[in-house]
Formats: C-alpha cells, structure tokens, sequence
C-alpha cells in the first residue's frame, strides 16, 4: 500500500492507451482466427459467410477477457497502457486482484451486449451500438474528480501512473 498514491492519470493518456489496446485485440482476433481456421480446416464459415461452429465467438471473448484481466492483475499494466506509463490499481494504489478484475472487466464488456440489437436494426446501428456504450461508460472520466469510468467505479477501480 502507498501512502499517498499517484493523482489519476489524465484523460488523454488513458484514451491513448485504449488506441493502443484496440490494436492489441485486433491483433488477438486475428491469432484466435488464423487458430480456429486451422482447426476446423478451413470450414469455419460456409459459402454464403455464415459461421459453422458454436464456439468460435466465445472463444474470442474469452482471448480478449483474458488479454485484459490477466494484464490488470499481474502487472497492472496492458501493453497499450504501458508506453502512456498508466496502470490499473485500486483506490488506496494497491495491485487489482482477480475480484476487482472480474468486475471491471465484466462492466467494461457490457456494451458487447448491443450487438444484439442487429435483429431488431441494421447491421451499421448494431456494430456502432458498442462504441456508444463505451463512449457513455468512459464519460464520467472527464468529470470525475478521480478521473474514474463507469467500471471504474464498479471495480473500485483508478488508473494512475506507475509510483516510482
């Protein structure tokens, strides 16, 4: 525990990470990808583009989920969050275990669940829904005195530079 942690890191460092780490899941999605299409020998998808096996879609989720929750945990750190010298720490600036994780990761991935709505809309609407509801869910950063998101707050949660 440190005695007086870090203030929080300001917004334009943690949006930078999130630049970073988008390209760290594109990354991941492309691995899980090239694996599952190995796997099933090509047969992944049918002719018309139509996916051919339950689990490929959790299995990214679960890639993602652990790209994050195992950054968070053991070091605090993902590789965006590290050239922006910003970590995830709870709020007394101790290490995040695997509950706080959880949570926040759980929240963070929340706004997933828009895709849904592609049944009742369009395909353009359902694949922006997600960036809406993770525009709303990291609103509260730039007004929050502690610069907390959404899952932030849930998870008891901050982002803050490393302390020397």
């Amino acid at each position: 525990m440190l005695p007086n942690p870090p203030a929080p890191a300001s917004a334009w460092r943690r949006f930078a990470a999130i630049v970073y780490d988008a390209l760290a899941v594109v990354a991941i999605v492309m691995v899980v990808g090239l694996l599952a299409q190995m796997a099933t020998g090509g047969q992944l998808f049918d002719a018309h583009g139509h996916l051919l096996t339950w689990w490929y879609q959790p299995l990214q989720g679960v890639a993602v989920g652990a790209y994050f929750l195992l950054s968070w945990v053991r070091g605090g750190q993902t590789l965006g969050m590290r050239p922006w010298r910003i970590r995830v720490t709870d709020a007394r600036g101790d290490a995040v275990g695997w509950r706080r994780g959880l949570v926040r990761l759980a929240v963070a991935a929340l706004p997933l669940a828009l895709v849904l709505i592609f049944p009742l809309t369009s395909l353009r609407a359902a694949l922006w829904a997600p960036l809406v509801g993770w525009a709303i869910l990291l609103l509260p950063a730039l007004v929050d005195r502690r610069r907390r998101a959404l899952h932030d707050m849930a998870a008891g949660t901050e982002i803050r530079p490393p302390s020397q």
